[in-house]
């Protein structure tokens, strides 16, 4: 997050010193440096068309951004992980290949078994035989079971998981899925099938639907959030790799732009480094 800081708020400092009302120039160098921050081009342009309507000084700009910011994440609502207590609850887990779904799903696994849930892993990407065999490893590193059949349909070895979670009492199951962007009309339709099975078989267990998002593709995650909001109804994001990047902007921008707000953010290779969002020291870590 320091690197996020760094790119948001020296700038902010170096371009508004004194105490005059913030000129054209300035508003221009404001407008680079928010979109260099990731929070995408129409946010951006917004916030300046603020800053240039109640014609801030210098001095003021620091607090706008930051209740501006904290406004935004909080329209986006709740950052908590929705689990109901005394029933299923299924968490699906969408993103693309290489966003760290497959790692995030087994450091979730480990954190919810480590919290006495008794958790279950579906391997829906059976597209991949790389990908279930990674979440193998994390099952058996967190110590929960997987369901797991090599070049099934994804939507059968959902439903193979469910029955499993009924009969032999789970709290959770936790959906990988497939990622490949490039065929785009198949892979919506593959997800779609998946939540039709859960709708049917499990109703009311859906807790979470989760769009993992790499926080160095900045931009791109917004395109990423819509292609996938369009297949699901997505209820929150996950950032992961956050810690080798200057791009928190995004949790800003897919807050704004789609009303999701981020739940979870990876920070380092650790299990422990699988950290639930907290908007305030998120907010703090990039004004201090």
């Amino acid at each position: 997050l320091s690197k996020t800081s760094k790119t948001l708020i020296d700038n902010v400092v170096d371009v508004a010193r004194g105490d005059e009302q913030i000129d054209e120039f300035t508003l221009e160098d404001i407008e680079t440096m928010l979109i260099k921050a990731d929070l995408g081009v129409d946010l951006s342009v917004e916030i300046v068309e603020k800053i240039k309507s109640k014609k801030l000084k210098s001095s003021q700009l620091r607090n706008f951004l930051k209740e501006e910011f904290e406004n935004i994440l909080d329209l986006a609502g709740s950052n908590e992980l929705v689990y109901k207590e005394n029933q299923l609850n299924i968490y699906f887990v969408a993103g693309v290949n290489g966003a760290g779904k497959t790692t995030l799903i087994g450091k979730l696994a480990k954190k919810f078994k480590d919290s006495g849930k008794k958790v279950l892993l579906a391997a829906g990407d059976t597209f991949r035989a790389a990908a279930e065999e990674q979440l193998e490893i994390w099952a058996k590193r967190a110590g929960v079971d997987i369901v797991r059949r090599d070049k099934a349909d994804s939507a059968s070895v959902v439903y193979e998981a469910i029955e499993k979670a009924k009969k032999e009492n789970f709290d959770i199951i936790i959906v990988d899925t497939a990622g490949r962007l490039q065929n785009k009309f198949n892979l919506i339709e593959e997800l779609k099938k998946i939540k039709n099975v859960i709708d049917k078989n499990a109703p009311n267990s859906l807790s979470e639907c989760i769009l993992v998002l790499d926080a160095n593709l900045g931009q791109n995650g917004l395109s990423q959030a819509k292609v996938f909001k369009e297949a699901l109804n997505l209820t929150s994001v996950a950032i992961t790799k956050l810690d080798g990047s200057a791009k928190g902007g995004i949790i800003f921008a897919i807050a704004k732009e789609f009303a999701l707000p981020a739940k979870l953010i990876g920070i380092g290779e650790k299990s422990e480094d699988l950290k639930n969002f907290d908007k305030k020291e998120f907010i703090e870590a990039i004004f201090g």
